[in-house]
């Protein structure tokens, strides 16, 4: 949503720019601040100004209210300044992708910008330059729900170029919303990994007082310092800013929407903790290996991901099950649905299509052996994959297809654990 047409001819008569330092004088008082961009969700006869205290308003405009210029915008042009290499230091490639991290608006011109340049990013934490030598550049600079397919394969690659170009480490600015996606196809297409690649992201934009974006970033060059080999996403582990999980990429969700510390380990404990200190806890040591890093990319496009629910009907879902070649349901408790749906589950898998189970619950296993229902469905020819993910194991069961000969092949792939997805021990909160 724009503004109005009366409001649109207010300001254009008034020369009002966005970045413009102005005054509006209305029936309610005076108000003098920067003009910011207009969101398309506000109203069309609100202009938003930043005041003095760096707070923002929202002052609806009527036939009354006069607004005038004090200041134009100020021009503002970004300088790349050459940084010179430090002897001694691992050597990191920042790859950016987009996302909240990479969001912000520069309030000296009020012009809100979708994503900053891989190098701003790195110039915004100037601590960093300490901890390694980063190089940077733009790969994608897109919001994490449009990331597809594509953008995976393309990532990896880059990765795999980095890597084997004598990077010691790759971290991967991303939004959150799909994060845990894009880190489970990095772990299963990234093999021979001998050095770390992490994703992080911010819950809360740059231009924020709240913003985790510095903090998370300086957290991931410190885990990258380490050279601990594998797929990882370090983000906030609390509330403060003092704290910071390493969670593996085949094991991580987004559990919160809002909140800094939103993505945990599931059935796992994080794989390390970073103090603001820049210390690292390990939960396990890993191991890389001395080959050079291979970018595996095929994907099989006919996957689905289904949620069971409740009196989901048969007839809804009957070309789904039958056209695709690859479904991962998240099944209720040990991994079940409505008895209903066991004839086509098993007409799908008779039509070559390899189903997976997996649970909703997303804490704890699946395990199809101790009600009627679960038995009746690996009698149908349902595999279960433990206490995987449900994303993680459409990714996989994406990648398992296109990278083994046939549906038997797949399955085996499925039930074996080759980037730390699943295991049979359980983890217990304290």
């Amino acid at each position: 949503m724009s503004y109005s047409d009366r409001l649109q001819k207010m300001l254009r008569t008034s020369k009002v720019k966005e970045g413009s330092k102005v005054y509006v004088t209305t029936s309610k008082g005076e108000f003098e601040g920067t003009m910011m961009p207009h969101h398309e969700f506000s109203d069309p006869d609100v202009v938003v100004l930043k005041l003095k205290s760096g707070y923002n308003i929202g002052i609806t405009v009527d036939e009354k209210t006069k607004i005038s210029v004090i200041s134009e915008p100020p021009v503002h042009e970004r300088k790349e300044t050459k940084v010179q290499e430090k002897k001694g230091l691992p050597n990191i490639v920042l790859i950016g992708t987009g996302g909240t991290i990479a969001s912000y608006v520069d309030y000296r011109t009020g012009a809100v910008h979708p994503a900053m340049s891989a190098a701003d990013m790195v110039n915004a934490v100037p601590e960093i330059r300490d901890i390694a030598n980063i190089s940077a550049n733009v790969l994608f600079s897109i919001f994490s729900e449009n990331m597809d397919v594509g953008h995976w394969q393309e990532l990896a690659k880059a990765v795999e170029k980095a890597l084997n170009d004598n990077a010691d480490a790759v971290i991967i600015p991303h939004g959150t919303d799909t994060m845990g996606y894009t880190a489970a196809a990095l772990s299963f297409m990234l093999t021979n990994l001998s050095k770390p690649v992490v994703l992080v992201g911010a819950q809360r934009s740059s231009d924020r007082p709240s913003s985790d974006a510095y903090s998370n970033l300086l957290a991931a060059a410190r885990f990258c310092a380490s050279g601990t080999p594998g797929v990882y996403v370090v983000m906030h582990n609390d509330l403060n800013d003092n704290s910071f999980a390493v969670h593996i990429g085949s094991r991580v969700r987004k559990m919160h929407t809002s909140r800094r510390d939103a993505f945990k380990s599931i059935n796992v404990q994080p794989f390390a903790i970073i103090d603001e200190a820049g210390s690292i806890a390990f939960s396990e040591l890993k191991e890389g290996s001395k080959n050079k890093v291979k970018a595996t990319t095929k994907m099989e496009s006919k996957v689905v991901l289904l949620q069971y629910y409740p009196g989901m009907d048969v007839n809804v879902f009957k070309d789904i099950f039958m056209n695709s070649k690859g479904i991962v349901i998240s099944g209720s408790g040990l991994g079940h649905v409505n008895s209903s749906m066991i004839p086509l589950v098993k007409g799908s898998v008779d039509n070559g299509a390899v189903i997976v189970m997996t649970s909703q619950c997303l804490n704890g296993s699946t395990n199809m052996n101790v009600y009627n229902t679960g038995r009746d469905l690996m009698t149908a020819g349902v595999i279960s994959v433990n206490d995987m993910l449900p994303e993680t194991a459409y990714v996989k069961l994406m990648w398992a297809l296109a990278n083994t000969k046939n549906a038997d092949e797949a399955k085996e792939l499925m039930k074996r654990s080759i980037a730390g997805e699943m295991g049979e021990r359980r983890c217990v909160d304290e």
